[in-house]
């Protein structure tokens, strides 16, 4: 298929995808890195530099998603869609309402957990956010590990959209990932 006849999406929808795609590696990466590091100065830095860039990815997806519900995504190419089984358009369609899910699930859950910990979240040094469950050990706990589910799930499924966006490319060659890209 060629890449002139594949409808791209709006340039603030491919910069809020990159950018949140950036965020969330970096982020993740940090977090792999942080959590076996001793008590620290450093330590505590990276927890900050980790909450900061939660917030962040929490905004740019409420705000990609109400771009989203304003201005819809094109559609898939009908050559396209008619070629995937139906497998492939339920894992598409699953993977990005998992992915949108998990947007939102896995910074709240770390907010949650920071604040059941008894840390706020004070993004940038300088501006606190409201603690929004009360400081409990027990909860703080089980919060840890929803988030580190949540944080795990969202890397399967950011790798699953990776791969499948890997063989539209260099597989199938249908100019599908053109619609995220940059390039002309």
């Amino acid at each position: 298929m060629a890449t002139s006849s594949i409808t791209r999406y709006h340039p603030l929808a491919r910069t809020l995808h990159w950018a949140l795609a950036l965020l969330i590696a970096g982020n993740f990466a940090l977090g792999i890195y942080m959590a076996d590091l001793p008590f620290s100065p450093a330590r505590l830095q990276y927890y900050s530099w980790h909450k900061w860039a939660g917030v962040l990815v929490l905004a740019f997806s409420a705000f990609r998603l109400l771009t989203r519900i304003l201005k819809s995504p094109p559609a898939l190419p009908s050559a396209i869609e008619a070629a995937m089984p139906g497998w492939q358009k339920l894992a598409h369609h699953a993977t990005h309402i998992g992915l949108y899910a998990l947007f939102f699930a896995v910074p709240l859950s770390g907010w949650a957990f920071s604040s059941a910990a008894g840390f706020p979240v004070v993004l940038f040094g300088v501006l606190p956010l409201p603690d929004f469950v009360p400081v409990s050990e027990g909860l703080a706990d089980a919060l840890k590990e929803a988030h580190k589910i949540a944080a795990l799930s969202m890397a399967g499924l950011v790798l699953l959209h990776v791969a499948g966006a890997l063989k539209h490319h260099f597989v199938d060659r249908d100019g599908l990932m053109s619609r995220m890209g940059f390039s002309r």
